[in-house]
């Protein structure tokens, strides 16, 4: 039988979350780090690299990359290729720096660039995406495994709870 889905973050401290592997879903003990680090009033750029990569995993897999920009989650495109290596996914980083490029070729990832390319996109720009999405999906980089081995690794240094 599968591990069950830890369905909130319920205050739990880093070493509490960490130790809850094995009895669920690894990508629900990540999403709970992602939901307790949102509640921090100034997240370290180490926790923002778990925001990224939480806000590219559920954005990409609900609507594409396109979605990722347009939404809120842009915020992060500056620093998700820098997060996916960090993590070792080398593959969706490049596939992320590919569509980060085809949005912002001049490299300005300001939010509004970001939206109004993601909003009103040229038919270049919505091919280039698409083939982005299309590698994504074909990917085989485990990354909600890999981001909470990186936590795991980093655990004095993403903090959260009451610790």
């Amino acid at each position: 039988m599968p591990d069950p889905f830890l369905e909130s973050y319920g205050g739990q401290t880093t070493d509490e979350l960490l130790a809850l592997e094995g009895r669920y879903r690894t990508d629900s003990l990540v999403l709970a780090f992602e939901q307790a680090i949102q509640s921090k009033p100034s997240p370290s750029t180490l926790e923002q690299f778990v925001l990224a990569i939480e806000a590219l995993e559920r954005e990409v897999n609900n609507g594409g990359y396109s979605q990722f920009f347009l939404n809120s989650s842009g915020e992060f495109a500056g620093i998700t290729e820098e997060a996916l290596r960090s993590i070792g996914c080398p593959k969706t980083a490049d596939i992320t720096r590919t569509a980060i490029a085809a949005i912002a070729p001049d490299g300005n990832l300001n939010a509004d660039v970001l939206a109004s390319a993601a909003a009103a996109p040229t038919e270049d720009v919505e091919q280039a995406l698409a083939e982005c999405d299309n590698r994504y999906f074909a990917n085989d980089e485990p990354i909600a495994d890999r981001l909470f081995e990186w936590i795991k690794a980093n655990r004095s240094r993403i903090r959260v709870g009451d610790a």
